[in-house]
């Protein structure tokens, strides 16, 4: 106990410094691709049709490299985790700039998603610096955080957590399940098919810094990027 006391002491402060400043870590983002392709190979390769001729959507994208690995292509790709899609009509207010409370809803995920959600409160990624905290009550929750595909037997939950959170509400889809199914085809629906989506987050599952990007994004502090939700 006492080695890693003194392991602590002499590695200081190892926090992201995101988004006072640029995350140089490696490996911190799987990446999303960033341009779409006129090979039919590649495009035929992605299982879940996130390619067209030219196009590319990445709400749909599940991270497995297969258009990457495609013989005789080279995808253009974004190594960064700005990627959240958020209405500009629905920013929450000033005062939620300084705290905000929580509440993850698991409609029937994977758990790909919720291991990175869990990740926001490690020391690394510390999301309470931002102001950001996770609530077991949607009675005193400001944003509902909704991850997986949504299930016939999580619908009902999923209303009822969204009925008793007060207003100014805001959801917010993590992940390829919730917005566009995944991998799991279409016999279940999307999020937004449902109640209507805030903010969107791609990936499969999103990195940490997508996630606290959305909440920054969501409560006016950093940019969203243009609304591609299908």
């Amino acid at each position: 106990m006492s080695r890693w006391a003194l392991k602590g002491l002499k590695t200081g402060v190892v926090t992201t410094s995101y988004p006072g400043g640029d995350e140089r870590a490696s490996g911190i983002s799987p990446g999303l691709p960033v341009s779409g392709t006129t090979n039919q190979a590649v495009i035929a390769a992605c299982p879940v049709h996130a390619l067209d001729n030219g196009g590319v959507r990445r709400n749909r994208c599940i991270d497995c490299y297969r258009c990457a690995r495609t013989q005789g292509e080279n995808m253009a790709w974004d190594r960064g985790f700005e990627w959240a899609q958020v209405k500009k009509e629905a920013v929450l207010p000033a005062p939620f700039k300084h705290a905000v409370n929580i509440r993850v809803l698991d409609a029937g995920d994977c758990g790909a998603c919720l291991s990175e959600i869990e990740q926001l409160n490690n020391p690394y990624y510390n999301m309470h610096r931002l102001g950001f905290f996770i609530t077991p009550t949607p009675r005193k929750a400001d944003i509902l955080i909704v991850a997986g595909t949504i299930t016939k037997q999580m619908r009902p939950v999923l209303m009822k957590t969204w009925e008793a959170m007060p207003t100014p509400k805001r959801l917010i889809a993590v992940g390829a399940c919730a917005l566009t199914h995944g991998v799991f085809g279409q016999d279940s629906p999307v999020l937004s098919d449902i109640l209507p989506v805030d903010v969107a987050i791609p990936g499969c599952p999103p990195p940490p810094l997508a996630i606290i990007h959305g909440l920054l994004a969501i409560t006016g502090r950093k940019p969203g990027s243009d609304w591609e939700v299908e």
